[in-house]
């Protein structure tokens, strides 16, 4: 029998779709078109383990389906090439971070191609590209010179503000602005400086500076995002960070937190997904209000979703980090407050977010006045207070909040109960003619209540009703080297942009990739980082971009990657739109997510691009995790003992690096040759064998359970490969890979292989007309498959090829017009094996331009029924009959049959009953 040899397949139709560039996609008016993108890698030097090709193996799954039902497919890959591994790496070594970058593109580029993905790899991009982030400086420079009308709700440009400036001045504008920037008129702005001029603009600006509280990590020389910072330490490398201002670029994402929350409904996303973003924006309506400090000219302003509740008030609650913590400090709580303040504000937002049991506070010794009632209440600081969060400080009502409560439980602070709005132990004093009693709220509903208090602050001019939102403008650069430039120069301190003729401006060599000896990030060791106008040189901008940055657009670059004039021409995107199907983790819902829709919202705002959301429908794949293998050393000895025996024995658990153990058994040399220290180890076997114990476990390095695919590949081939992990279990969810279970996969692609070859091993296939039972078979499986494939339910699709392979060889099918169809079936699947039997069909064509087969109904319609027959109430015999047959041709039919005959002993039945479709009963 000719052997299915998998490598030489699979080879050869990989060279075949290179040469060919079969998956090169191009606009087709023609055809309907399908976008199907994964979220691209960063490549790192480890390079793929089984894990990361799960959710591109569902893609590739789906786009090779749309092919075959007629859709123009654009499937691309690309590398999210900047970041921080390759910069470390650099600082280590010394060697540039381009080098390792290409390094380990050219590996990950290596092993994709390797498992057969239908990328459109002409298409291939790479963010650390000049010619890439060329577009994303340019994209950035868009956002600089835009801001957004409020009335329009949308971005517009710059320069439409600056002539309502000269025409009006600012006293009627609605935009979204810095809340500090003050009202002028128009002969204001005409006398104001340049500088001035452009300061003001920098407070509508969609991108601006400001000084913003950052994770700054000194090893690293670096600000760090918040998932780069666990327990006041950097994720890499566990180097202290501490929280400090700085000045930092940007983006006013704020300005579309409405549009972010309510074009939720717009996409198919899980909701899961989109719960996480909605809690991410965290919409709250309420009222800002001002509480003013005993005693001093300074005042606090709060953000409060229950300004009825403001006769329960307490204490207020300032953040570690505010400015005005430390400055209402007294004398006789200094030292207390100003050592808890030292270490509560270098603690992460995340960690004291996320700390619920551990309480900690400090008294201020100031007090602030109640504006309702004129009560003096104590001004303390709390970590779980957070200074970007409203206004940085918390008006507490413990009785009606679990963490005011818990806060005032813990330091011994009145807990005041309040309700409807009204307040249980009497009313206060009025203060200064403008406070009120708590009669002023009692018996209103809450909405009635809010409301009523929001008027009377606006009255008085101490506060007003406001929308409010937990998310916070995003910050945009970084203090590193390996990242994109920013088309930035500053005159007086004050930015401006370079021409956009001068783009891309390129990252600059370095003699080190560390920050300046004066603590200037690495950028400042560039020779001449400066630009050039008529007027004179300036310094250019030394922080770079953020990893969000160019992956915030790749997806619009793939429509059009090779345009030198414009970020994607208006044919490409027009014709490709929005991604229709997105696979990518979870873990990205708060961040590339979020920055995604916004910057797509922004250049549709700006005409740039005609769509609003960047992806319809997304599914965030599970993660596969690893399966451990485990033995047993004899404590103080070199001696292994096998699972089953280990209980015999004073044993210590050892993990065993998987790739040495197959089906649990390891392989004894291979281990000893593993390390070093275990060429002389001994062994206690069982039944001849060393069995290893297993877990599962996340796939890790330090936990040897990392499987390659390279490795897969090598001794099962890629098909198999690519069918495990969709056979492990549904796509979203968790689960662990076990070697031990690709065998039955891989058996099944040889029985598939059987099935197209006579017993001597030749390609035999016959143009008989299919049976019934056939045909049943194969619409059965066509039925599920295209069921499965629109509920991305790939697992059971797996699982009816087998059945659909298991029946057709019972039956010895080798019919044609079973064996087409089913090969085009498996082809999303296992394109390798399907392309070879294809082609020994007689086609010379790709089987991705063949058409996915046709369900028939009337193959599936059952046209025999197996009648039960009872005689005298007890089942004696099963009768096939057909089902299109009377009740009085089956009552003959039965009673003609030898086997009833033969129980009926010769007696004449009394009575016989026919159900058609169901039973018979003989009565004797």
């Amino acid at each position: 029998m000719a052997d299915y040899n998998f490598q030489e397949i699979e080879k050869k139709w990989q060279e075949i779709w290179e040469s060919s560039q079969l998956f090169n996609a191009k606009i087709d008016p023609q055809k309907p078109k399908f976008y199907s993108l994964d979220m691209f890698p960063y490549p790192s030097g480890a390079g793929l383990h089984v894990g990361h090709p799960l959710g591109y193996i569902a893609s590739d799954i789906v786009s090779r389906f749309k092919r075959l039902q007629g859709y123009n497919v654009l499937h691309p890959m690309g590398y999210d090439s900047f970041g921080l591994p390759a910069e470390q790496y650099a600082i280590q070594t010394g060697q540039h971070p381009a080098i390792t970058t290409e390094e380990n593109i050219k590996r990950y580029t290596e092993q994709l191609k390797n498992i057969g993905f239908a990328f459109d790899w002409d298409k291939e991009i790479r963010t650390s590209d000049s010619a890439y982030y060329k577009w994303t400086q340019w994209i950035f420079m868009q956002l600089f010179d835009s801001f957004y009308d409020k009335e329009a709700d949308k971005a517009k440009p710059i320069q439409e503000l600056i002539s309502i400036f000269e025409k009006e001045g600012n006293t009627s504008v609605k935009a979204v602005c810095n809340e500090e920037c003050p009202e002028f008129s128009a002969e204001d702005w005409r006398g104001f400086s340049e500088k001035q001029q452009q300061q003001t603009l920098l407070q509508y600006r969609l991108t601006y500076l400001a000084e913003t509280t950052v994770n700054w990590c000194s090893a690293l020389g670096t600000v760090l995002s918040n998932d780069e910072v666990k327990d006041g330490f950097s994720e890499r490398g566990g180097h202290p960070v501490e929280r400090k201002k700085m000045m930092q670029w940007s983006m006013r994402i704020t300005a579309y937190a409405e549009r972010l929350l309510n074009d939720l409904e717009k996409v198919d996303w899980n909701e899961p997904i989109k719960e996480m973003q909605r809690n991410w924006i965290g919409r709250s309506v309420g009222a800002e209000m001002t509480f003013q400090v005993k005693d001093s000219e300074a005042s606090i302003k709060v953000f409060t979703t229950r300004i009825d509740t403001i006769y329960g008030v307490t204490y207020l609650a300032l953040a570690p980090e505010s400015e005005l913590a430390a400055a209402l400090i007294t004398e006789d709580q200094r030292e207390t407050a100003e050592a808890y303040i030292e270490v509560a504000k270098n603690r992460s937002e995340r960690e004291r977010m996320s700390d619920v049991k551990t309480i900690s506070g400090a008294f201020t010794g100031s007090y602030a006045i109640n504006p309702f009632n004129g009560e003096e209440i104590p001004v303390w600081v709390a970590d779980y207070v957070l200074a970007g969060y409203g206004t940085g400080a918390v008006m507490a009502v413990p009785a009606h909040d679990e963490r005011d409560f818990n806060f005032a439980n813990h330091f011994g602070l009145e807990i005041r109960q309040v309700l409807e709005g009204s307040m249980e132990n009497g009313s206060f004093p009025g203060r200064d003619g403008i406070a009120m009693n708590s009669d002023f709220l009692n018996g209103l509903v809450m909405k009635d209540a809010m409301d009523k208090a929001i008027a009377f602050l606006e009255e008085k001019k101490i506060g007003k009703g406001k929308i409010q939102y937990r998310m916070r403008d995003a910050i945009f650069t970084r203090q590193r080297y390996w990242g994109e430039p920013l088309p930035v120069y500053f005159k007086e301190g004050i930015p401006y942009l370079v021409d956009q003729k001068d783009l891309p401006l390129v990252l600059p060599e370095v003699d080190k990739y560390l920050p300046t000896e004066d603590g200037a990030p690495p950028l400042g060791r560039a020779q001449n980082w400066t630009y050039k106008t008529e007027e004179g040189e300036y310094p250019l901008e030394m922080s770079t971009m953020p990893g969000w940055a160019g992956s915030s657009w790749y997806f619009l670059r793939y429509m059009d990657p090779k345009n030198n004039t414009e970020l994607v021409s208006k044919d490409a995107q027009q014709y490709w739109q929005a991604v229709d199907l997105y696979i990518g983790g979870a873990e990205h819902a708060t961040g590339h997510l979020l920055y995604s829709r916004f910057w797509t919202k922004f250049l549709f705002d700006r005409g740039i691009i005609s769509i609003e959301e960047p992806f319809k429908k997304m599914i965030n794949q599970g993660m596969i995790q690893g399966r451990s293998n485990f033995v047993y050393r004899v404590k103080g000895s070199n001696k292994f003992v096998s699972h089953g025996l280990k209980g015999e024995y004073d044993t210590a658990a050892m993990h065993v690096d998987v790739n040495i153990v197959h089906n649990d058994q390891l392989d004894l040399e291979k281990f000893k040759a593993w390390r070093p220290d275990l060429a002389d180890a001994e062994f206690v076997l069982e039944e001849g064998k060393y069995l290893c114990g297993a877990e599962v476990e996340k796939m890790s390095k330090s936990k040897y359970n990392v499987v390659n695919p390279d490795d897969i590949i090598l001794r099962y081939g890629a098909d198999t490969l690519r069918l495990y992990e969709m056979f492990l279990g549904p796509l979203e969810q968790f689960k662990p890979w076990n070697t031990n279970g690709i065998d039955g996969v891989s058996k099944f692609l040889k029985k598939l292989w059987r099935l197209f070859h006579d017993k001597n091993g030749n390609f035999a296939i016959s143009d008989a007309q299919a049976s019934k039972e056939e045909l049943k078979a194969l619409h059965k499986t066509i039925k599920k498959v295209e069921e499965d494939m629109n509920n991305y339910s790939f697992n059971t699709s797996v699982s009816g090829f087998m059945i659909c392979v298991n029946e057709l060889s019972a039956l010895k099918c080798n019919k044609r017009e079973i064996l087409e169809p089913l090969v085009i079936l498996v082809s999303p699947y296992a394109p390798h094996i399907a392309e070879e039997l294809w082609s020994l069909m007689g086609h010379d064509r790709s089987i991705l331009e063949a058409r996915f087969p046709q369900f028939k109904e009337e193959y599936m319609a059952e046209n025999d029924h197996e009648y039960p027959v009872s005689i005298n109430g007890k089942m004696r015999v099963k009768l096939p009959l057909p089902l299109s047959l009377t009740k009085d041709e089956i009552e003959k039919a039965a009673l003609a049959d030898a086997n009833v005959q033969k129980w009926l002993e010769g007696k004449s039945p009394k009575k016989v009953i026919v159900v058609p479709g169901k039973i018979v009963n003989i009565v004797v």
